[in-house]
């Protein structure tokens, strides 16, 4: 199955949006409500914010559904980056920094920026958080 990946781009910014990786926690809507809305088409306007602003906005995203690179530079992405570990009340376990990730069938994948692992049980798209946590009422 192939992965969904959309680019939204301006003169400065490429932004990267991974739906399947979304939770749904929706800090990118109360960041910048006139650059994500989900109830329209396109959701995303790139145009409504500053890049400044949506380089900020990206950086808080806790599951990485949300990258971006600059237009003419080589993708940093791939760079090593300082691993660090939070505990969101009554959510996800968020991993900030590079990770190799093996699945139950032995698949790697290197994550890089911030990796949002299911602590509720409920997910169905483990060992990654879902959002299912917030329709379930997950308290830890």
């Amino acid at each position: 199955m192939k992965k969904i990946v959309k680019e939204y781009t301006n003169e400065e910014l490429t932004i990267v949006w991974k739906p399947e990786a979304c939770i749904h926690v929706g800090e990118c809507v109360k960041a910048l409500p006139k650059v994500y809305n989900p109830k329209e088409k396109p959701w995303l306007k790139i145009e409504n914010a500053s890049t400044e602003e949506l380089k900020a906005q990206i950086k808080k995203c806790p599951s990485g559904a949300l990258s971006y690179y600059m237009n003419g530079e080589e993708n940093q992405e791939a760079v090593q980056l300082e691993t660090k570990v939070e505990v969101l009340e009554n959510g996800p376990l968020l991993i900030y920094g590079t990770l190799n990730v093996i699945d139950k069938d032995g698949k790697e994948e290197t994550k890089n920026k911030t990796t949002a692992f299911c602590r509720c049980g409920v997910s169905n798209n483990k060992p990654y958080c879902d959002g299912a946590h917030i329709k379930n009422g997950f308290k830890g």
